[in-house]
């Protein structure tokens, strides 16, 4: 039986960045470059559900999911990255696990959403192999809190936006444009899933630890460069699936600088499940001056031979092909080169100009994608989760409160949430189908 969620980040929704001890994170940092963020926000307030969780608990409840995806704060549960913890961050997210298990939701948490704490990036980041380590420690100071009641834990979400938007694009916090050192935090980030899933089983080994990814469906146009298919896909896909199934890297990619004997046999087999995160599928064809990058950051696939990305309508507010097919191909690929490996779409959902009144795009999106879920569970793949991005209308990192993904919108001003016609219909789904 699948599980019906909703997903959030920390730094998305929770704002309160400087309360009750919470340390400054890299996206913290990132914020404050001119230029970094398209409308010149920040995350200081965001949803502001630090201090409004119960408002989004209530909502949680409305919509009878039964589980809830959202991500614990590192810089607010261990301000600097290492050595104490600040009591008030991890007593925050023991309530909201109560609050959540006395209510029949699941929780189901991200242990690292993209918010390192600006003290390890100064020291490093994840480029520097004490980062990997850190989290580890990290890993294992929240699960001695909080793995009395929660079994099912996410160690890290989207590993790519990390390593190559954040290290070769340089459009993602820390806003970095030296590919090698993509490679490297790519390798880290994976070493620290692995470092923290075997703390973890240290603890319990009943725990469930898998890792987040969003992976793409990779297409050629016609005039496609192969190679630069070969490496969009490697760097996409493989660079993550392969370490994590074979205990290798693919041959398009750069072999990390940073890999040291038996880190691959640590990382291979280190996740009980894997997250699918899908949105849109990836077009790759012939560069164009006035159309590198649509849809993706070109530069974010250092080592292919020029490209753009091309995709087809209709799209979301974000450029983003709608096309449903992706997922049902990812899900069944997936499954192939990561057999006997239980899967979850962790994250899908669409951007809409919309309104409260009338989302229709965003139900459209959505039924189309479930049904792809419910067809492929039908056929018997081990699938457990769907969770839908994004519960709130919130901070969507670059494009800073540009975009909408949410069911529930949030007033400006008052922050005041305002559930949307995909709410309710989600609402009667889940229902539908519990």
């Amino acid at each position: 039986m699948i599980g019906y969620g909703v997903a959030t980040s920390a730094f998305q929704v929770e704002g309160g960045v400087d309360a009750h001890g919470r340390g400054p994170s890299t996206w913290d940092e990132f914020c404050t470059r001119p230029g970094a963020i398209k409308d010149g926000s920040d995350a200081s307030i965001a949803c502001d559900s630090y201090h409004r969780f119960d408002e989004d608990l209530e909502l949680l409840v409305g919509l009878g999911v039964s589980a809830y995806r959202f991500s614990i704060s590192w810089p607010r549960v261990q301000p600097t990255g290492s050595g104490p913890t600040n009591a008030a961050g991890l007593d925050y997210y023991d309530a909201i696990v109560d609050r959540l298990l006395a209510n029949g939701i699941r929780p189901f948490p991200t242990l690292f959403h993209w918010d390192l704490p600006l003290a390890l990036e100064e020291a490093g980041g994840w480029p520097a192999r004490d980062t990997a380590l850190r989290f580890a420690e990290y890993a294992d100071l929240v699960v001695s809190r909080l793995g009395d009641r929660v079994g099912t834990w996410a160690t890290m979400n989207e590993p790519w936006c990390t390593a190559f938007l954040g290290f070769a694009a340089g459009v993602f916090a820390p806003g970095i444009r030296e590919p090698k050192l993509a490679f490297d935090a790519a390798h880290h980030l994976l070493l620290g899933h692995a470092l923290a899933a075997e703390a973890m089983h240290a603890r319990d080994a009943a725990h469930e630890v898998g890792i987040v990814l969003n992976l793409n469906t990779v297409r050629a146009e016609p005039e496609a460069d192969a190679q630069a298919v070969a490496v969009v896909e490697a760097i996409q896909n493989g660079i993550w699936l392969d370490p994590l199934a074979l205990g290798s890297y693919p041959d398009a990619v750069l072999v990390p600088r940073a890999l040291h004997d038996g880190d691959l046999e640590l990382i291979r087999g280190s996740a009980d499940w894997v997250g699918i995160n899908y949105y849109t599928p990836f077009r790759v064809g012939a560069p164009l001056a006035d159309e590198a990058g649509v849809g993706q950051q070109a530069e974010a696939f250092p080592g292919a031979p020029p490209f753009s990305f091309r995709p087809r309508g209709p799209l979301t507010t974000m450029g983003w092909e709608i096309d449903p097919t992706g997922l049902e191909e990812l899900i069944r690929d997936v499954s192939e080169r990561m057999p006997g490996t239980p899967l979850r779409v962790t994250e899908n959902g669409a951007a809409f100009a919309d309104t409260t009144a009338d989302d229709r795009d965003r139900i459209d999106y959505l039924s189309a994608h479930l049904a792809v879920v419910e067809r492929l569970h039908a056929d018997g793949l081990d699938l457990r989760d769907y969770f839908a991005w994004s519960l709130l209308d919130n901070f969507e990192w670059a494009e800073g409160y540009t975009q909408t993904f949410g069911l529930v919108a949030i007033e400006p001003g008052t922050l005041r949430r305002q559930p949307k016609a995909s709410y309710r219909w989600y609402a009667d789904y889940i229902a539908a189908h519990r």
